[in-house]
């Protein structure tokens, strides 16, 4: 073939223009297997972290629910039923939140005490034959927050809350980044110019029936780290990332720590129920101030319709064993994703060494014929160092790298 593009050469080739086409096709796709395999290892230890604490998390909120709400049918039967309903709303908001919705955690902690108070005023502070009307129960839940019925309990609910959930969402929401990361970088398209040095580097020797040679380590680097060095950009930010990931993990235990937080979070409510309860003739007197006397309608609370054993199977797995708690979890998860911290920019040393070039000290090929060794300078990683490349022309930044790159430095921001 003399009409070949990249495989040219003095000596006769056994390569038509079709066979260096499909050759072309073949080295691009080595280059995305080769990369698919070097981040598989990480992108499962990302991936399968993500969804083991998506699940613990989910577990939690159930069981933080089901406390909850136990204490209800347990402590304050005749109000149960009412109760229940508004610790469901709660705890449906409290997943929302974990799970990425935009809600604020001061206010579902408010609206929880707010529908809490009529229930609490109609059973425990003015018990009457009959239920107040609902239009009473909406002046209650209005006067809730300057009549202070539960004390500092509800100011104090919302720090817990705020403070441990956060870091929950964030953690899971970095974790979805990192898989991000890895699937853009897996499916990254390579310029023209990268995919002919490739071609000349993997397949042009078997043009010159040299299929066993194998690229200089050298020339190997320059082609590699030609082709990845957007990729190589990364670097830096990726660093700075699992560094974040490490520093938020460690701000997750101690007291707001979400275990403890959300599985006691039925203690607070029966401190607010106690404190509303011994300052009952009080309180009567200040809603009266402000709704007037209770209008009741003949309505009776059914008793508690809560099934207390149906999530303690959940409850089973999680304390199955106290060194699989969130912290060891999440330590354990970390010291891993450690090791991974140079990857974006070893990756091209890492290709070169492990797959592709010859080793050390034996004749290898350099683009154009078999040599002892590659005698042109080998240039570093990353674009800055790309323009004394003399295998691939790299032509400024890729913007699908950029936009990672900007998610990266947002999610270490957040």
């Amino acid at each position: 073939g003399v009409d070949l593009q990249v495989c040219t050469s003095k000596n006769p080739t056994c390569c038509t223009k079709k066979m260096e086409e499909r050759y072309q096709t073949a080295a691009k796709q080595d280059i995305q297997q080769v990369l698919q395999t070097s981040s598989a290892t990480l992108k499962f230890l990302i991936s399968r972290n993500a969804a083991a604490f998506q699940e613990t998390f989910e577990i939690l909120v159930r069981l933080g629910e089901n406390y909850t709400s136990t204490l209800f049918c347990n402590a304050y039967k005749n109000m149960a039923a009412e109760a229940t309903t508004r610790v469901q709303e709660f705890f449906t908001d409290v997943g929302l939140f974990i799970f990425g919705t935009d809600i604020s955690t001061e206010e579902f902690v408010n609206r929880f005490f707010d529908n809490l108070f009529p229930v609490v005023y109609n059973h425990v502070i003015n018990p009457g034959l009959t239920d107040i009307s609902l239009e009473y129960a909406g002046c209650l839940q209005m006067a809730r927050r300057d009549i202070r019925p539960f004390g500092n309990i509800p100011k104090k609910a919302i720090g817990q809350i705020g403070r441990s959930l956060l870091p929950s969402r964030t953690f899971l929401q970095a974790l979805n980044v990192g898989i991000e990361v890895i699937n853009t970088t897996d499916h990254l398209h390579f310029s023209k110019d990268c995919s002919r040095a490739l071609l000349r580097m993997q397949y042009c020797p078997h043009c010159q029936g040299l299929t066993l040679s194998k690229p200089c380590m050298g020339y190997c680097l320059n082609v590699i780290r030609g082709c990845l060095a957007n990729m190589a950009e990364v670097d830096l930010h990726w660093r700075g990332y699992i560094q974040s990931l490490e520093e938020l993990s460690s701000a997750m235990s101690g007291t707001f720590d979400i275990e403890h937080v959300l599985l006691n979070f039925h203690s607070l409510v029966n401190d607010a129920l106690v404190q509303a309860r011994s300052n009952g003739p009080k309180l009567s007197e200040q809603v009266n101030k402000v709704c007037g006397p209770p209008v009741r309608k003949p309505t009776r609370s059914p008793g508690c319709s809560f099934d207390q054993n149906k999530d303690n199977q959940g409850f089973k797995m999680l304390s199955r064993d106290s060194e699989e708690t969130l912290t060891n979890r999440r330590k354990e998860f970390i010291s891993h994703l450690r090791l991974y911290r140079a990857f974006y920019g070893g990756l091209a040393d890492q290709l070169c060494g492990n797959e592709l070039a010859a080793a050390d000290g034996l004749p290898c090929w350099n683009g154009e014929d078999v040599v002892r060794s590659y005698t042109h300078r080998v240039v570093g990683s990353g674009i800055k160092a790309q323009s004394s490349n003399p295998e691939v022309k790299v032509k400024g930044t890729d913007p699908v790298i950029s936009q990672i790159i900007d998610k990266l430095k947002h999610v270490i921001q957040v």
